[in-house]
């Protein structure tokens, strides 16, 4: 009898544990970020296209942040522009900035570690990496230096500068004299301006000589009360006292102290003009040694800039100057003065400006005038840099 071996039956399986759905969404959370960090690498993220020039071209010298690699790092002697100090890199215009990245620092009579980009940056390229490098500068009050226009010879600015001008006048007919005025300005701060003026004049006497003096001294305070410039518009106030110096006998001076405020107003134009305006009122403190005035003055021009806007600026204006005493009967009087405003040095900071004052009405003892200034930047640089 045949015997055939028993089969043992298998042991029973265990069912195989179910995932719950907390424990499948990690899991899919992992690989989602696994996915996206592959893709990440193989596509890194794209700066903006000025940023993306600066951190390729200019953060090695000026540093990521703007505010300059240290000496040890690029080894120059000089130390670097500071992008985010508000106060040198909002006075200049856009233009400026583009014509040192485009020529190189001598362009503007800076240093020739700055090296040219004109022939390896478009156009285009150079005004986005202008445009990222101004962001450094996160202080809004500061008003852009396209809104700085070239200074008349009479009418006021509307924007705070740092500045010497010797305005001198001749005039043409009369006594022989010379007037000469010297006005500094200093910048406080982002929207204020101290302004002192000191007139001299030498004039002939009777005899035959010459004699001179001082006149009246002038101090005054200018705020900046609005400035934007995707509307090109800036306008400001100012106050200012005027002291009793001068001789008013000899005729130098009002021989009273006159309080005299005004505003000033200035505003972009198409194809680089611009207006500027002015208007004030004169208030002695003794009305009997001189007569309240009202005074108002318009400014316009075009700006014309050499080598596509990155060389020496002209700058043809005619101002528009109105005067009247504040008394029963009297007249408006006008003068027209045409004149040309133009750039000296390299760097832009001392420039010049020749013109000649017409009587317009009222002519009678009032005789045409020639008037001229030489203006200095000092916060730019002194007088023999940037040639």
């Amino acid at each position: 009898m045949r015997r055939e071996n028993p089969i043992s039956p298998s042991p029973p399986r265990k069912p195989t544990p179910k995932l719950q759905a907390p424990v499948w969404s990690i899991y899919a959370a992992l690989a989602a970020l696994a996915s996206v960090s592959l893709i990440a690498a193989e596509n890194p993220p794209q700066l903006p296209e000025g940023e993306a020039i600066y951190q390729r071209a200019c953060a090695t010298c000026h540093g990521p942040d703007g505010r300059g690699a240290s000496r040890e790092l690029v080894g120059f002697d000089n130390p670097l522009p500071d992008f985010t100090d508000c106060r040198f890199a909002q006075r200049e215009a856009d233009q400026d900035w583009i014509a040192v990245v485009h020529d190189g620092g001598p362009a503007r009579g800076f240093s020739e570690i700055m090296p040219a980009f004109g022939e390896t940056l478009k156009r285009e390229e150079i005004e986005h990496v202008v445009r990222y490098l101004r962001g450094f500068c996160r202080e809004p009050d500061w008003p852009r230096g396209e809104l700085n226009l070239p200074r008349p010879l009479v009418t006021e600015k509307a924007f705070p500068e740092d500045e010497v001008v010797l305005t001198t006048v001749f005039p043409r007919e009369g006594t022989a004299s010379v007037i000469q005025r010297v006005t500094y300005e200093r910048r406080i701060g982002a929207r204020n301006q101290l302004e002192l003026t000191l007139p001299y004049t030498f004039r002939e006497s009777g005899s035959g000589g010459w004699f001179g003096g001082i006149g009246d001294i002038a101090a005054g305070w200018k705020r900046v009360l609005f400035a934007n410039l995707s509307h090109g518009a800036i306008a400001s106030l100012t106050g200012e006292f005027v002291i009793p110096t001068g001789s008013r006998s000899r005729g130098l001076g009002k021989g009273v102290t006159v309080f005299e405020t005004f505003g000033t107003y200035g505003q972009l134009l198409p194809k680089d003009s611009f207006l500027q305006l002015q208007a004030g009122v004169e208030l002695p403190m003794d009305s009997s040694k001189a007569a309240r005035a009202a005074f108002w003055r318009v400014a316009t021009g075009k700006m014309l800039v050499e080598r596509e806007g990155r060389g020496r600026l002209w700058a043809p204006m005619v101002e528009f100057l109105a005067e009247r005493e504040l008394v029963r009967g009297e007249p408006v009087v006008w003068d027209v003065l045409p004149e040309l405003h133009v750039t000296l040095s390299r760097r832009q900071h001392v420039r010049a400006n020749f013109g000649v004052r017409i009587p317009a009405t009222h002519r009678e003892g009032r005789s045409v005038q020639l008037v001229f200034y030489l203006l200095w930047d000092w916060y730019d640089g002194g007088l023999r840099e940037g040639w």
